[in-house]
């Protein structure tokens, strides 16, 4: 995504042969570093460093930082772009701010594919952060009526929070969702095609939304036999 916006990327993974396969892969012949120490990586970067980190939320975050420190200098700025719990991006920023960088806890919503074309993004952590990562943020997130779906949501940990919400929220739905599937399925005894064309209906409306489509369009979707495949998922 920061590649097709105009921005040189350097990649690093601690599995080297991840880096060496994308770049003579989906990266070849694009504006990609390929780096396989975390040295190396940190010396590709031009400064001030932006550094994001895409890993398991947890310690592999700690300990992940401690591994960057080392090798970057004041004013760079580590960005943790994984569900972490904003109690540890609190902590976090605290930390790397007592060492002379940034920090910046940021929820990132979209899966895969808004990884790639679009996601919607929660920034928070060192407010002076902000200004350096902004252009970049704003370029690669969602838009809507042209407007970016990236703003700068508080200090500390509220990039997090944040996220946490929406997921939440998210989480609601989709039991809402589940449950509504399973009065059309076993109470209104309902088909597969009855209860797409429903969802179809719901989606032009005010429910129009990602959850509604994709279930409009597994309620749709046959395997190779001709089966709905949701036919074979117990729960």
């Amino acid at each position: 995504n920061m590649e097709s916006k105009g921005y040189t990327v350097a990649v690093y993974n601690r599995t080297t042969e991840k880096v060496d396969h994308f770049i003579n892969g989906r990266g070849r012949g694009k504006k990609f570093i390929a780096t396989h120490t975390i040295a190396e990586f940190c010396r590709a970067i031009r400064r001030p460093r932006k550094v994001m980190m895409l890993v398991k939320a947890g310690p592999a975050v700690d300990d992940l930082i401690e591994q960057l420190l080392p090798h970057l200098e004041a004013g760079d700025v580590i960005i943790d772009g994984g569900n972490t719990h904003f109690p540890d991006t609190i902590r976090r920023t605290k930390y790397v701010e007592s060492k002379g960088l940034f920090y910046i806890g940021t929820g990132v919503s979209g899966g895969e594919e808004g990884a790639l074309n679009g996601p919607s993004m929660m920034p928070g952590g060192s407010t002076a952060a902000w200004p350096l990562v902004k252009p970049i943020f704003q370029s690669i997130c969602a838009k809507a009526d042209g407007m970016p779906c990236c703003d700068w949501v508080g200090e500390d940990g509220a990039g997090h929070f944040v996220k946490m919400v929406h997921n939440g929220i998210e989480y609601g739905d989709m039991q809402l969702i589940c449950e509504t599937y399973q009065i059309m399925k076993d109470l209104l005894g309902m088909s597969n095609a009855e209860m797409h064309d429903v969802f179809a209906k719901w989606n032009e409306g005010d429910l129009d939304s990602y959850l509604i489509e994709i279930t409009r369009d597994i309620l749709a979707y046959r395997d190779d036999t001709g089966a709905y495949t949701l036919d074979y998922i117990p729960d």
